[in-house]
């Protein structure tokens, strides 16, 4: 029975690569697509669902 490698053994291994401009550019994008749905799911909530206090 061989054993398995442990995963933090191979991460400390691993050499650090940066991310590319793209990569960066992509991350960038999808937080702010992220934040700009959230607004518009909760303006939405608000307007069509007011709570009725």
């Amino acid at each position: 029975m061989s054993e398995q490698p442990k995963i933090a053994e191979e991460l400390k291994k691993m050499e650090y690569e940066p991310l590319l401009p793209v990569e960066k550019k992509l991350i960038g994008w999808s937080i702010g697509l992220g934040v700009v749905l959230l607004g518009i799911l909760v303006w939405i909530s608000y307007t069509f669902f007011p709570s009725g206090q």
